[in-house]
């Protein structure tokens, strides 16, 4: 008896398995994006016909990591060290970590730091800021006294180089 239930069940169980991979889109086809949806369901997209891939809602898109303009340099560029001058014709250091937090051997003052539409803009704890900006294939450091935003005219403008342009 066991075995007259056992296979018309497996049997029934092959051939509902086979039916559902034959109803699915393929799973990898050549020059397509395959959507699975928490549902387990699937969509293929063509990539031709995909301009851009946005993600909104996600936890981690923010202005803290995703720049308006799609030739700005990815935020992981600004992590380092970078000499940057004072505006009167010394250098010190610029030390933006990945966790946001920031450092200036210019009166050893700590700050923080976020990427904002392509620029890291800092922010520190005595009340000035400076911003680190892409100019053409260089980067600038300007300079902004307590008391002015970021949208002001900077103070001073220097040179600003990545002394480890990778994560420190």
């Amino acid at each position: 008896m066991r075995k007259t239930v056992v296979f018309p069940g497996l049997l029934a169980l092959i051939t509902l398995s086979a039916l559902a991979n034959a109803a699915s889109p393929a799973r990898s086809t050549s020059g397509s994006l395959v959507i699975v949806f928490k549902d387990g369901h699937r969509q293929a997209v063509s990539l031709a016909d995909i301009e851009r891939v946005e993600f909104s809602g996600v936890g981690t898109a923010s202005s803290d990591s995703v720049p308006v303009n799609p030739n700005a340099p990815p935020r992981g560029r600004y992590v380092g060290k970078w000499e940057v001058g004072d505006g009167n014709g010394h250098n010190f250091d610029i030390t933006l970590k990945e966790d946001g937090d920031a450092f200036r051997t210019l009166g050893n003052v700590h700050g923080t730091w976020k990427y904002v539409n392509g620029d890291a803009l800092i922010t520190w704890d005595d009340g000035n800021q400076d911003a680190i900006r892409r100019a053409g294939s260089r980067f600038q450091k300007y300079a902004y006294s307590s008391g002015k935003s970021f949208n002001d005219s900077p103070d001073n403008v220097t040179a600003a180089r990545n002394t480890s342009p990778r994560p420190i």
